[in-house]
């Protein structure tokens, strides 16, 4: 009996250290703050349709402002029914180097409240997450940035080089404000290289633990789209006619489905590759490496190419993803047309990869559209300066965690930020599982000890990159 009693306190206070040990990330310095600004911020639908990013904007101004950051250093600009937000925290110059932007944006995509489990504006704490649409794309890292401007402020922190925040608000959309912050705002953003919070970060494992690697986005793919479009003079479908314009489009979306653009590398992927590479088993991890080698071994390309997570790292991609035709069930089709969507990999170009298609197809009757407005940009160098001042922030959470630069197929305000020749570097502290986070989906979410994390995490970058 004595034994069971002291078991049961064993355990009992090993329970009661863990909840100790969960809720003490709650009483760090400004997270209190900080989980207050994020909270306010998912409760406002920054959405497009709601057009309610200006207020947001406006809301964390008068956070800046009651943090001690004066009115001159503090601007809104709106665009249509979405605004952008900079914030300059001013250092010493004693570094003698340019400033550091900080990108993040306010706007979220889309959320209806009926198909969701919980109403997406309303922040839910909930079995160790945190739920609500933004609470990782990209509330996380635009209050993570915002919450530390604020501590540092009040710390009495001087940097030793200017920060810039650099918060867009259609990011989500068609990037009209990410574009006027290095067009129209220049002046005001111009800086050596960018720190974008909507980027970065480690996969957890889904039993806990410590990750296998650290990603630091350092490119983005192009993404560019066409609509491929025949048309015919069409008919009484009782008297079928040998150029149908749905099978003629058929046609030459099977050749497209069948061609393989070449294949692509630059230091950046094969660096990717031989960083993964060494954590991945088997004959993936064996591909892995020898493609990182040498990119041009056949066997590890068909390995690679075989993988939907790798297949775009190995070069540019084309798929179609919408189809429309015809006008009536007994009418030969008029017109069909199709969706391509491309994700061009650096340096290929949209021109050229419009000449491939072109000529995979091989048919003048197709017509290509341009519906997309791609923005071409280069992989921003890999900086040693940066990767130390990340390495500092990563250690704080995992000691000795590798950071391996990525490619993202995907699209962040990073390539404006590229094009306009200001190297972009996606460093945010997203811990989180494997396809856990639902970003854009339903049930958007995140892990509350993230949230914590994230803070501590850009506390220590922002001090490492200007202190």
């Amino acid at each position: 009996m004595l034994k069971k009693l002291l078991a049961a306190a064993i355990v009992a206070g090993s329970v009661s250290a863990t909840a100790q040990a969960e809720d003490a990330h709650k009483d760090m310095p400004f997270g209190a703050k900080a989980l207050e600004i994020y909270r306010t911020a998912i409760g406002i639908k920054s959405t497009a349709s709601h057009g309610e990013t200006p207020e947001l904007a406006r809301y964390l101004a008068d956070q800046f402002r009651a943090g001690g950051f004066a009115d001159e250093d503090i601007h809104i600009f709106e665009i249509g029914n979405t605004a952008g937000l900079i914030v300059r925290y001013h250092g010493d110059g004693s570094s003698g180097k340019e400033p550091v932007s900080i990108s993040a944006h306010m706007d979220v995509v889309e959320a209806n409240p009926d198909d969701w489990e919980r109403d997406p504006f309303t922040l839910i704490e909930e079995d160790g997450y945190f739920f609500g649409r933004g609470s990782a794309d990209d509330k996380l890292g635009m209050t993570a940035v915002t919450a530390n401007f604020l501590r540092l402020k009040a710390e009495g922190w001087v940097p030793n080089r200017d920060l810039i925040i650099t918060f867009s608000g259609d990011e989500e959309t068609g990037m009209l404000t990410t574009r006027a912050l290095v067009k129209e705002f220049r002046a005001l953003t111009d800086s050596e290289f960018v720190l974008n919070a909507d980027a970065g970060g480690a996969t957890l494992p889904a039993d806990g633990g410590r990750p296998a690697s650290f990603s630091m986005q350092a490119a983005e793919k192009t993404y560019a789209t066409w609509e491929l479009t025949v048309t015919n003079p069409g008919g009484h479908s009782s008297r079928p006619r040998d150029d149908n314009a749905i099978y003629e489009l058929a046609a030459a979306l099977i050749k497209i489905q069948e061609h393989k653009f070449p294949v692509r590398a630059n230091e950046l992927t094969r660096r990717f590759f031989e960083g993964i590479g060494k954590r991945t088993e088997g004959e993936l991890g064996e591909a892995m490496r020898a493609f990182a080698a040498d990119p041009s071994d056949a066997d590890a390309i068909a390995m690679l190419r075989a993988n939907p997570s790798f297949v775009g790292t190995t070069g540019t991609t084309c798929v179609t993803t919408m189809l429309r035709g015809g006008h009536a069930e007994n009418a030969l089709p008029q017109s069909a047309t199709a969706t391509v969507n491309c994700r061009i990999f650096p340096g290929v170009g949209v021109d050229a990869t419009e000449a491939a298609l072109k000529a995979v197809v091989g048919n003048d009757g197709v017509q290509f559209t341009m519906i997309s407005d791609p923005t071409e940009t280069d992989p921003s160098p890999l900086r040693e300066d940066v990767l130390a001042a990340l390495q500092k922030a990563v250690d704080n959470k995992f000691p000795g965690l590798e950071i391996i630069p990525a490619m993202s197929s995907g699209g962040t305000d990073g390539m404006h930020f590229r094009a306009a020749g200001i190297p972009s570097y996606g460093v945010n502290g997203g811990y989180s599982k494997a396809n856990d986070t639902n970003a854009h989906g339903l049930n958007e979410r995140i892990l509350e000890q993230t949230f914590y994390d994230n803070l501590a995490h850009w506390y220590v970058l922002l001090k490492a990159i200007a202190g």
